[in-house]
């Protein structure tokens, strides 16, 4: 089978693509042929030597695969092998065949595919306990989304539009149009360095409810500026630590220099009337039987038509550097997502 490796930290030319044996389930696990797997900023932060959850380079990324059930181990029922299924990973996800416990497995609905499956599970999860268990906007709140045309930006959209939330984003310039296209009733530049009082010209002088920040950095200050009393600032990555043409700690730690620390202080947070929470859904999979049923929601949802992830692009294995390079560059709108040679038409 294929599988891409990091044969060291750097740049895309880093990864290869090796001809390996196909794993066997151990107990309790299943073995999928993988369809698509999903690229996520983790993958590149791994990549780049900035991930210190990661495993040791050289090794495999990838959390999240849809595919079919070819095998399973000791303990796991045999009728399981050829249902369609998407699957959560501890990294190992860009393979052409991977094994997982059988509990991080979720058959698919009839009307789902399995592009649209790879596409779910870090998105949709992240925006889930973001926004329906963390921070609960209703109708009337208004929520920022930075970086709003990503995976986790549109998986936010999608599952608050029904709510009646008024939504603000912001996107490089060439994405405005289509945000607005969405729902985003004001979108401003990502790289707005004053974008709390553009919230603020936008809210009436409120503010807004909740905040959603990726890229950490210098840019929780005006993410936590721009919050209206009782507003929550939820923090979930990091990826202004591997923008395009940079890497190594100095950049993490030139971000991390860059992190408010006393102005968010626990005595600032009570003085403010403010939260500020933090998603990490890697230290989420011990907590299976929670992710489970929000899983479950997710795919009820997208049976319905409710919500429904826009694929960006689908690379083949052997191009996972154009895959990398599409999303650290920030040029991708919606999921970027790679398949193994011999798979590209679906």
């Amino acid at each position: 089978m294929q599988q891409i490796w990091m044969r060291r930290k750097g740049g895309p030319e880093v990864m290869e693509v090796r001809d390996v044996p196909a794993p066997e389930p151990g107990p309790g696990e299943v073995r999928i042929s993988t369809h698509a797997a999903g690229v996520n900023f983790a993958d590149i932060m791994m990549r780049r030597g900035l991930y210190p959850d990661a495993p040791k380079l050289p090794a495999v990324a990838g959390y999240e695969v849809a595919g079919v059930v070819d095998r399973t181990g000791a303990g796991v029922a045999e009728d399981l092998c050829g249902r369609r299924v998407l699957a959560m990973c501890s990294f190992g996800g860009y393979s052409g065949s991977v094994c997982v416990p059988a509990h991080r497995i979720h058959e698919l609905p009839a009307g789902v595919d399995m592009r649209s499956a790879a596409a779910l599970p870090v998105n949709y999860l992240t925006a889930w306990q973001m926004v329906r268990v963390m921070t609960s906007p209703g109708a009337g709140d208004t929520v920022l989304v930075h970086s709003a045309a990503g995976g986790v930006g549109q998986a936010v959209i999608q599952l608050l539009q029904p709510l009646g939330v008024r939504l603000l984003g912001s996107a490089s310039p060439g994405k405005h149009d289509y945000l607005r296209g969405l729902g985003v009733e004001a979108v401003c530049d990502s790289r707005q360095t004053d974008f709390a009082a553009w919230v603020r010209e936008n809210t009436d002088g409120r503010g807004a409810d909740v905040v959603l920040e990726p890229r950490n950095g210098r840019w929780i200050a005006e993410s936590y500026a721009a919050l209206a009393k009782c507003g929550r600032l939820m923090l979930f990555g990091f990826s202004d630590a591997a923008r395009g043409g940079r890497s190594g700690i100095w950049t993490a730690l030139a971000t991390l220099a860059r992190v408010p620390w006393l102005s968010t202080s626990p005595l600032r947070l009570m003085n403010d009337n403010r939260m500020i929470g933090g998603v990490n859904l890697g230290r989420m999979w011990d907590q299976g039987e929670r992710i489970g049923v929000w899983m479950r929601e997710i795919l009820a949802l997208t049976e319905a038509g409710s919500i429904a992830p826009v694929i960006d692009s689908v690379h083949p294995f052997s191009r996972a550097g154009e895959a990398h390079d599409r999303l650290e560059l920030r040029r991708n709108v919606g999921k970027v997502l790679l398949v193994p040679d011999g798979k590209e038409s679906g």
